[in-house]
């Protein structure tokens, strides 16, 4: 059996959780009760960890002990055309489908936009820091700040503060986008 594999993925985990926390190799040594040294090694895959360190170490990142020994799979999830959760504009032929709300420790939210031609998706400013990123797939729309939208065509990208007022505004038949409210 191959040794080095279980190191890698326990240090990967190490880094993983620790930066989710946001704590320094001090801190989550000193609240596991175990030398920054040897947190250090852990970390960089050379150090060979027993069973207390390693529970010490998932407590003080207060994570589960498996979290730690297991990587992390990656999850397929589809949602197809028509699919999910619709929510509904009272101002315009508009609908946003939530496809993947924020994960733990992640601060976005995906949606896919289907507006028709008419006056548009006004939307107030969101919390402080939020930026919006849209992709059109399909269609034209101006979009982006209420002040100075920017037509785009399928294909085309932007970026725009969303705690700014903001608009979302079909051109034509079939528009649809992908939008991204990113929470910084």
């Amino acid at each position: 059996m191959d040794n080095r594999a279980p190191l890698d993925v326990i240090a990967a985990s190490l880094r993983r959780h620790r930066a989710r926390t946001g704590l320094s190799l001090t801190e989550v040594a000193k609240r596991a009760g175990v030398a920054k040294s040897t947190l250090s090694q852990l970390e960089s895959g050379t150090g060979n960890p027993s069973v207390e360190t390693l529970w010490a170490l998932a407590v003080a990142l207060d994570t589960p002990f498996a979290a730690l020994l297991d990587p992390p799979r990656p999850k397929v999830q589809i949602i197809r055309a028509g699919e999910g959760p619709a929510i509904y504009s009272d101002q315009a032929d508009y609908s946003a489908t939530l496809v993947a709300s924020s994960p733990p420790n992640a601060r976005r939210d995906i949606y896919r936009i289907v507006a028709s031609p008419g006056p548009g998706r006004q939307s107030e400013p969101h919390m402080p820091g939020v930026v919006e990123h849209v992709v059109l797939g399909s269609g034209r729309a101006l979009v982006g700040p209420t002040d100075d939208p920017i037509e785009l065509f399928p294909g085309d990208y932007i970026a725009y503060p969303g705690d700014l007022p903001h608009i979302f505004q079909a051109l034509e038949e079939g528009t649809a986008a992908t939008l991204v409210s990113e929470h910084v």
